[in-house]
């Protein structure tokens, strides 16, 4: 059986909509997809039993609609093997990740930001994070193993074809599932009934247990999250500490009010805690599209997505609402959400690029370290010692300037989030405080000790560099985070700044959007490291043939190959073979190899495309413009070859 899925440690992702249409809105999936899915809730239960004695896994999706009948076949299989689950239904991804600290391991079911009728599936433990690489290779070896195995095929097509639930003679399908009971009161009192009727096997008892409480779990889900995005945002796990925090921030909303906007496009975070933790700093919260699975428009929160929640925030300003600044936009699973801020000077609300908001986390969090120990005298520990910062290969080189300015240093890794973590704890063992990490071409941010990306915690970066301004206390004035930024710039700084005061300060960079139609290639070619050989070769020869133009327009004087490779980077490639699929930079300088521009690129872990990208310092769009239309004809010539 061809599972037919991208297995990456992202996440293992495919169409499931029945009709294989990657838009399309059904809740159907086909008995193969539910037989696949079983087989993979198998495959991460038996993993997970090497090294704990009784495992408890939980269970949870995204809002997508193929997400029920995946969750289905999980539950029923998962009970068959008498494992205990923990079943939150609809849960954003950060707050499986924070819920799943409790327990042995999760399995969540996304597709990120992909569209509505792809789904996938995540594997997890209790570090807060999905599997590494190594792990996740174990898992597809497993997945492949059972695939091949007609027996074990058979065995997961039975439990799932016997597994009737009572308010039918049929098999449980798409549209007939346990989350459907689950989510109405009066269905789940139904459905549990009709177990009643069934043989009150162990099988049966698990599964009646499992549903029946699933509204608790989602209660613990919640809480759990919620105490850790405190701890999150406020970098202390001192209950005294967050409080302080928060109750500084409210202080300052009071006098300076703060409301927020957020299109949720009917994502799991509609049934997340974003209300809850605003509540708690006195800011006002406006939400769109806020009905779990109203998914109104295109899933990936790139600038054209974003719009809506632009659109939104002028209305509100326009009827009175002018404290409403910020908003933000989650993809399906909520773990990525890019901003839209109010820009006074304008009068309208603007999309931040994915690259800025990044940034902009980077230096409010980075400054964030120097005012706790500048505002802490007493402690023992220095949080800004040592400081680093994790990124992608991808994301511009405005971050290197940022990171410079506090003294930090700056690690990359290859795209995938779970790269960029593993590099992170890498780097901590070796005694580096990496508080903050992330894809800048992808946005949003992961502060640690969180793994994972969660717009709470990018906005809350803003919020903190808004609200955290200079105060006076006893005769002496402690500098805010704004304040520190513009010293280490030397900057001039005034105490009356807007989040568009802060944006100007930021280093200049033309960088390609990864959502633009430019930035993806379709290619033939199958074997990276085949095509990489082949590019390189053609850059060579254009190199020796551009060299002159390039140095009169661009200053562009010498260049240096970077590959990136899981957590591990190679400077100085000289045979871009050896890459492979990894990620390739071309990094270009002037005579004092001063940094000027790159291009890069990489095929795709989780689409089947090819993507590129271009980065230039200062704001020189028609630079940019051509330095990738070249990267993107050599990569073409290459793939003819």
């Amino acid at each position: 059986m061809n599972h037919g899925m991208i297995t990456s440690a992202s996440g293992w992702r495919k169409v499931f909509a029945l009709s294989g249409n990657e838009e399309d809105k059904t809740e159907q999936i086909s008995e193969n997809d539910r037989i696949l899915a079983g087989i993979c809730a198998l495959v991460f239960a038996d993993y997970l039993s090497e090294t704990a004695k009784n495992p408890v896994i939980i269970v949870g999706r995204d809002t997508r609609p193929t997400g029920k009948a995946i969750c289905e076949a999980m539950l029923a299989v998962l009970a068959a093997k008498k494992i205990t689950v923990k079943y939150p239904e609809i849960i954003a991804a950060p707050e499986i990740m924070a819920y799943g600290k409790t327990v042995s391991g999760f399995i969540y079911i996304s597709a990120s930001h992909n569209p509505i009728g792809h789904n996938g599936i995540k594997f997890g433990l209790n570090d807060g994070g999905v599997l590494n690489g190594t792990e996740n290779a174990k898992l597809v070896k497993a997945l492949n193993e059972k695939l091949s195995d007609d027996g074990e095929i058979e065995r997961i097509r039975g439990i799932l074809n016997d597994f009737h639930f009572g308010w039918s003679d049929t098999p449980v399908t798409a549209s007939h599932t346990c989350t459907d009971f689950v989510e109405d009161t009066a269905e789940k009192s139904r459905f549990l009934d009709s177990l009643r009727s069934l043989e009150m096997t162990d099988t049966v008892k698990l599964l009646k247990k499992t549903v029946s409480e699933s509204q608790t779990s989602k209660i613990e889900a919640k809480n759990a999250y919620f105490a850790f995005s405190k701890e999150v945002i406020s970098a202390s796990s001192d209950e005294i500490e967050q409080e302080r925090l928060f109750s500084k921030i409210k202080e300052s909303v009071a006098e300076n009010p703060l409301g927020i906007v957020c299109d949720m496009n009917g994502s799991a975070r509609t049934l997340s805690i974003d209300t809850q933790v605003f509540k708690s700093c006195g800011i006002s919260y406006y939400g769109l599209n806020d009905e779990p699975g109203n998914i109104a428009h295109a899933i990936i929160p790139e600038p054209e997505n974003l719009v809506w929640c632009a659109v939104e925030m002028e209305w509100l300003q326009k009827s009175g609402k002018t404290e409403v600044t910020l908003g933000y936009m989650p993809d399906c699973d909520g773990d990525r959400g890019n901003i839209v801020f109010w820009n006074e000077k304008s009068g309208k609300a603007e999309v931040l690029k994915a690259q800025e908001v990044f940034a902009l986390s980077v230096l409010s969090e980075l400054a964030y370290m120097k005012y706790l120990d500048s505002s802490h005298s007493f402690r023992m520990t220095k949080t800004a010692e040592n400081l680093a910062v994790a990124t992608n290969c991808p994301t511009s080189m405005r971050i290197d300037e940022i990171i410079s300015s506090f003294g930090a240093k700056i690690f990359r890794a290859e795209v995938g989030e779970a790269n960029v973590v593993n590099l992170a704890r890498k780097k901590r063992e070796e005694g580096f405080t990496v508080r903050i990490l992330g894809e800048g071409s992808n946005g949003g941010n992961i502060t640690h000790p969180a793994a994972v990306r969660d717009p709470l915690n990018t906005i809350f970066a803003l919020v903190k560099l808004l609200s955290l301004r200079d105060s006076v206390s006893g005769g002496k004035t402690a500098k805010g985070l704004f304040h520190i930024w513009c010293d280490a710039r030397n900057l001039p700084y005034k105490n009356d700044f807007t989040l568009a005061d802060v944006i100007e300060t930021l280093p200049a960079y033309t960088t390609t959007g990864v959502a633009e139609e430019r930035a993806i290639l379709k290619i033939k070619t199958t074997d990276h490291a085949v095509l990489k050989g082949k590019f390189q070769k053609i850059f060579e020869e254009e190199w020796q043939a551009k060299r002159s133009e390039l140095y009169s327009k661009y200053g562009i004087e010498n260049y240096e190959a970077i590959g990136t490779n899981g957590t591990s980077e190679t400077r100085n490639l000289t045979d871009y073979s050896k890459n492979g699929k990894g990620g390739l930079k071309i990094l270009f300088s002037d005579k004092n190899k001063n940094p000027l521009a790159y291009i890069w690129m990489r095929g795709s872990g989780t689409e089947p495309v090819f993507r590129v990208l271009c980065d230039v310092k200062g704001n020189n769009k028609p630079q940019e413009e051509a330095l990738l239309e070249w990267e993107r004809q050599m990569i073409l010539r290459a793939d003819k070859i």
